[in-house]
């Protein structure tokens, strides 16, 4: 018996004026004369924007949705080099609280997709540099709602810089110089077009990091190779986890943009994959990455009830019979 879990991404189609990514450019914030007004103002659209999250979160309870990803873009300028000095995080205490305790009352699994910049493996020290102060705000906000860290940011690889097997090792020697508590907050996926499935395993059993595989990644990088000789590597590098096994699923936009996400999700397309990993594995949560976000995730489940392969759960989970 499997269990299978959907969760969508940072937005919802559903709710009116409900951006948990509104933000401010720092040509904005030179324009306020007064810096300590404006550093005020940077503090006023981060609450802001976690308290959207609090009501995104209250939506997903009321529909039955336990899983979760969060915005990256909380906190606008927390790591810009010209405000260094700037406690982000004390201001925000009292929200950051209150996100926490809510996804843990109601047991709402909760994590990040840092943005394509942040590079473990690039050729410049000053991205690595930097790379590592923007993982270190996802695992001080983590720490702030009070929940777990461990695996609960999902990145790529990185850069491939047409030397597959250099910039895996670069990503090897530049994970010494990562520290080893954010170290334990990453997951790893498979891409389209750099790392396949094998590359990311191979990092993932070498380093023991848990592997997010991406179903449609794989279909675009090879079509038709085969990925199941390679699931129970995949699980195996979930043992040591507090959380189970995930994935992200979405589907091509077309044939010809094969690569670029669809609105919706295909579900034969979902349930090619589900009938090969049935049984292998007690609980998997699905990441839906779809254009519509919450409302692909209500169309999906609206396909899954009238077949007869599943049992449903409630109005994001189902059994695979």
């Amino acid at each position: 018996m499997t269990i299978v879990r959907l969760g969508y991404v940072a937005m919802s189609m559903e709710l009116k004026n409900a951006s948990p990514s509104k933000t401010m450019t720092f040509a904005q914030f030179e324009k306020i004369k007064d810096r300590e007004a404006a550093i005020r103002k940077l503090e006023r659209i981060a609450i802001s924007n976690l308290q959207t999250t609090l009501r995104l979160l209250k939506h997903n309870e009321a529909s039955d949705i336990h899983f979760y990803r969060l915005t990256s873009r909380l906190i606008p300028l927390a790591n810009h080099e010209e405000l260094l000095d700037w406690d982000y995080m004390k201001p925000l205490k009292e929200i950051l609280h209150e996100v926490g305790d809510f996804a843990k009352k109601h047991k709402i699994r909760i994590d990040f997709h840092p943005d394509h910049f942040v590079l473990i493996n690039s050729l410049k020290k000053s991205i690595l540099k930097n790379s590592i102060k923007t993982l270190k705000l996802h695992y001080l906000l983590l720490k702030g709602m009070g929940i777990d860290p461990a695996h609960r940011c999902v990145m790529h690889v990185g850069g491939n810089y047409k030397e597959t097997e250099k910039s895996l090792e670069r990503f090897v020697d530049n994970w010494m110089l990562v520290p080893q508590p954010i170290q334990k907050m990453i997951m790893l996926e498979n891409d389209d077009t750099s790392f396949t499935l094998e590359d990311t395993l191979y990092l993932c059993e070498k380093l023991g990091i848990p592997l997010v595989f991406d179903y449609h990644h794989h279909l675009a990088h090879h079509r038709h190779a085969d990925w199941e000789d390679n699931w129970d590597r995949v699980i195996h590098t979930w043992d040591n986890s507090p959380l189970p096994i995930k994935m992200h699923i979405s589907s091509p936009k077309n044939e010809k943009a094969f690569r670029h996400h669809s609105d919706y999700v295909d579900v034969d397309m979902f349930f090619r994959f589900l009938k090969e990993i049935k049984g292998s594995v007690p609980q998997i949560d699905c990441m839906i990455e779809a254009k519509k976000k919450d409302e692909a995730l209500f169309h999906l489940m609206e396909e899954v009830k009238v077949r007869d392969d599943v049992e449903i759960i409630d109005g994001s989970s189902f059994i695979l019979k």
